[in-house]
């Protein structure tokens, strides 16, 4: 699978450009060139585990790839992590070496060479230690997780260039230009977003994560992100939720966005009147799923195979079984977790999601297993439901939904425009409630002062899911009134 990424690579003419950043573009003869040069300085350094630090970039790209032929663990270290949790996956992952961009993120590490790899300063943990990994990684991929302790997903280069290579013939674009706007070390878009575009014969664009108008994992400038894609004019994306609400709002006001063939989202439930309104403005969106642990994708959507409200057909090189409710996943699934023999060369992954499969192979999520609620009367409710619903609308910038044992669900929100009156706040969750049964519906409500990723984004993961046991216990006074006096009117 490995030899057959080069394969494809090397059929385009040497001339033809595959990657460019903010301040380079490199043939596909060029790419060759530094690739096999950044190897061969990583085979001299004696390099074995690499933490790749750095921001979007050619050089990242340039990285990755040399890691993949010099036969080096690649360990991708998003710039948003904490200096805790650098700490904790260099001592976890056994890193020896690290390529940054910034490198007062180490100062415990002493500066080998300045910048003689891929432009990024090389620093040498020389207090590495052995850890043992599982048989065969090639990248240990991390996520903050539901948890401020990030958690690693070993994989090895045969099983992401194999996801490409499907995902490349699910999608069915020949050579597609193809604009990252997630950072490189979430695995969605490294695979999906680069891997993929250039295994299907097309350009990859790296702009920086400030180019794009984010600063660490938030978006703080949605005029830069608006330029960004207007400008590279891609064909394709790989966008979360918020981004894809962004884009939504922005052309209902006004934003002309460029033509384009193929938007997959994921990363949480979106909901089905977003997509439709997306669609509706030029927005070819695809809804998908994925994890980690089964290298990036799982499910998708496309415009030859689609059903609004599910997650797609399962890709090729997968099988999905339910177990009780639960989706497992056999095929491509990952060596297993660094720190957990026990996840070892499983031949299954369960999954953690409820759902199901239509008649037709479409998949259905319901929601997080651990995030079940179970209402007074019996009722199943995925909170995500609820929430995507909520989020469908343009008024609401949070909603984190609750009832666990409880008569109804209430939540807690927040609004993109501070000035709105609680009428028109109440007006939207009515619209949201209206498409759902009436078990599910939130009937009380209380308003946050500021959305929770400025006033607490410690309470979100880096992806901007909630943080469901921290938020309730921020908020276990406003969430107790909510059922401690009659719910006729919603809480302010």
């Amino acid at each position: 699978m490995v030899r057959e990424f080069w394969s494809n690579l090397r059929r385009l003419p040497a001339e033809r450009i595959v990657l460019q950043d903010d301040s380079r573009a490199l043939t596909r003869a060029q790419l060759e060139q530094q690739v096999s040069q950044v190897a061969d300085a990583l085979i001299a350094s004696g390099v074995r585990r690499l933490g790749l630090h750095a921001d979007n970039s050619a050089s990242w790209v340039v990285l990755d790839l040399a890691s993949q032929q010099a036969g080096v663990v690649c360990v991708p270290l998003p710039l948003f992590f904490s200096g805790s949790q650098l700490t904790h996956v260099l001592a976890s992952c056994g890193i020896d070496s690290v390529a940054t961009v910034a490198p007062a993120s180490f100062d415990s590490l002493p500066a080998e060479s300045g910048d003689g790899l891929a432009g990024l300063t090389l620093l040498r943990n020389r207090h590495a230690s052995a850890v043992p990994l599982p048989e065969g990684t090639g990248k240990v991929t991390f996520t903050s997780g539901s948890t401020g302790t990030p958690k690693g997903v070993c994989l090895s280069w045969a099983q992401q260039f194999r996801q490409a290579r499907v995902l490349a013939e699910t999608v069915d674009l020949p050579g597609p230009r193809h604009l990252c706007v997630l950072p490189l070390p979430t695995l969605l878009e490294n695979i999906a977003g680069v891997y993929a575009p250039l295994m299907a014969g097309g350009e990859v664009v790296v702009s920086s994560l400030s180019t794009l108008g984010f600063e660490g994992s938030r978006l703080v400038s949605l005029e830069r992100f608006l330029a960004a894609i207007t400008q590279t004019r891609p064909q394709t994306l790989v966008l979360i939720p918020q981004l894809l609400h962004a884009l939504v709002q922005s052309a209902k006001r006004g934003w002309k966005p460029p033509p384009m063939d193929f938007i997959a989202v994921g990363g949480s439930r979106v909901s089905p009147a977003l997509i439709d309104e997306a669609r509706a403005l030029g927005l070819p969106v695809y809804e998908g799923y994925g994890l980690s642990e089964c290298a990036s994708v799982v499910s998708l959507n496309t415009p030859r195979h689609d059903a609004l409200g599910t997650a797609g057909r399962i890709l090729s090189s997968i099988q999905v079984v339910l177990e009780d409710g639960e989706i497992v996943i056999e095929g491509n699934a990952m060596l297993g977790y660094v720190g957990d023999p026990s996840s070892w060369h499983k031949h299954a992954f369960a999954s953690g999601d409820t759902g199901y499969l239509d008649g037709a192979g479409f998949l259905h999520i319901n929601g997080r297993r651990k995030n079940l609620l179970i209402s007074s009367y019996g009722r199943n409710i995925a909170p995500e439901w609820v929430e995507s619903e909520m989020l469908a609308t343009p008024v609401l910038a949070d909603a984190v939904v609750f009832g666990d044992a409880q008569a109804y669900c209430v939540a807690l929100v927040s609004t993109r425009d501070p000035n709105l009156s609680d009428e028109e706040v109440q007006t939207a969750i009515d619209a949201a409630n209206a498409r759902l049964p009436d078990y599910a519906q939130v009937l009380r409500w209380h308003r946050l002062p500021a959305a929770l990723s400025a006033a607490h984004p410690e309470l979100l993961t880096a992806n901007g899911r909630p943080r469901r046991a921290e938020i309730a216990q921020a908020f276990a006074s406003q969430l107790g009134a909510l059922y401690s006096t009659p719910r006729a009117v919603p809480s302010h």
